[in-house]
């Protein structure tokens, strides 16, 4: 069998459709949009037309939508321009420990400059409550930031009461979406959100290029400093075929939502009755809530089983799969995600990440499971 990719919550090929926008763009146009002669104003109208066509799909104005250089720089972004812009309020935070590595290391940054951080606990399936969000509330609380959905384990955060609790307080709201999109419908305008990180390489389609939805009247305070790109909120020259490829991504994302989500269903469904089968339900255990999660992510434990060396005889059997983040599973250290669920050791040390998306079948499904018993019978003995 070919080679299967199971790592989509890292990255995901870039749909045709994506890339047949984005190869005519960069065929046909290189002019400037900040430029005032027919080249410029040409590219002026791709980037205008993509930023129109993103915010007509999740709901929100155009002038909301800031194009960034990915997720990281959005959580970025959003993180400091909020604390910014706020500091003459104060300088409290409240966070999660299980957030991604753009948010965590950005608030320790933000300790650096004299902010205070509150890194909230979650239960042993990875889900923050929001009385402790409320708990954690100070007078001089300024932004909270809480993930829409885990990139490790799948868990889905309960934003909108998360939401509503701090714009009830006046308190700004960053959520980073990047694995969501294409997954749980957003509208914007309607979530009690004031930032909302994305990024195109986790819904098909290019990497180096992604957003940040800024909620009008919210206050942010550039990083880049230079041109008047993006209403003056993040400078520097627009990538048209980037722009143009995120656009695509977000219209097949948001019109093929049930269809991917029902496709996710039925491959994470497959695998795990495969395993039932082959290994028994008693030798793996599934991390992460139960009810609230994205249904393309499914992170495995194999008690007995060391998650280096899983890894490694699933890569020699051509299967691509993960230990968590893709910021950090290239050193296999052990999930900072699963300590904060404080799972047992026999699970730390065991945990795979799974993650599908397009292109993927039952039949590679049913030949993981295949290859994961044969792994396991071998390493057992």
């Amino acid at each position: 069998m070919k080679p299967i990719y199971l790592d989509h919550a890292a990255s995901t090929p870039v749909h045709p459709e994506v890339a047949k926008v984005m190869y005519n763009m960069l065929l046909e146009q290189f002019g400037n949009a900040s430029s005032v002669h027919t080249y410029g104003r040409s590219a002026k109208k791709i980037i205008n037309g993509a930023r129109d066509t993103i915010a007509g799909f999740l709901g929100c104005a155009p002038d909301e939508w800031v194009f960034t250089s990915g997720g990281t720089e959005s959580d970025n972004l959003a993180l400091f321009g909020a604390a910014a812009a706020s500091a003459h309020k104060g300088k409290h935070i409240i966070t999660t420990a299980v957030e991604h590595h753009a948010v965590l290391h950005t608030c320790e940054a933000l300790e650096k400059q004299g902010f205070s951080v509150t890194y909230l606990p979650v239960n042993t399936e990875g889900r923050v409550s929001a009385a402790d969000v409320e708990a954690a509330l100070r007078e001089d609380t300024v932004l909270i930031s809480v993930m829409f959905a885990n990139n490790e384990v799948g868990t889905v955060e309960p934003i909108e009461e998360i939401g509503r609790l701090a714009a009830a307080r006046g308190i700004l709201f960053h959520v980073d979406a990047v694995q969501v999109l294409g997954m749980l419908p957003i509208t914007l305008r309607e979530l009690p959100v004031d930032y909302m990180s994305f990024t195109a390489h986790k819904i098909n389609g290019p990497q180096g290029i992604g957003g940040l939805y800024v909620r009008r009247g919210a206050p942010l305070q550039p990083r880049q400093h230079g041109g008047l790109q993006e209403r003056g909120r993040r400078a520097g020259t627009e990538s048209l075929a980037g722009a143009a490829g995120f656009a695509k991504a977000v219209e097949l994302a948001v019109t093929g939502l049930e269809q991917r989500r029902e496709k996710a269903l039925m491959l994470r469904t497959v695998l795990l009755q495969e395993l039932d089968r082959r290994i028994g339900r008693e030798s793996y255990v599934i991390n992460g809530d139960k009810q609230e999660f994205l249904p393309g992510i499914l992170n495995l434990s194999f008690p007995g089983a060391g998650t280096d060396v899983l890894l490694m005889n699933l890569d020699m059997e051509g299967i691509a799969a993960a230990s968590g983040s893709a910021c950090t599973s290239g050193s296999l250290e052990i999930s900072h995600v699963l300590q904060a669920m404080k799972l047992p050791d026999e699970l730390l040390n065991s945990a795979i990440r799974f993650s599908t998306g397009l292109g993927n079948t039952n039949e590679e499904m049913e030949y993981v499971a295949q290859k994961v018993e044969t792994i396991l019978k071998r390493l057992r003995k």
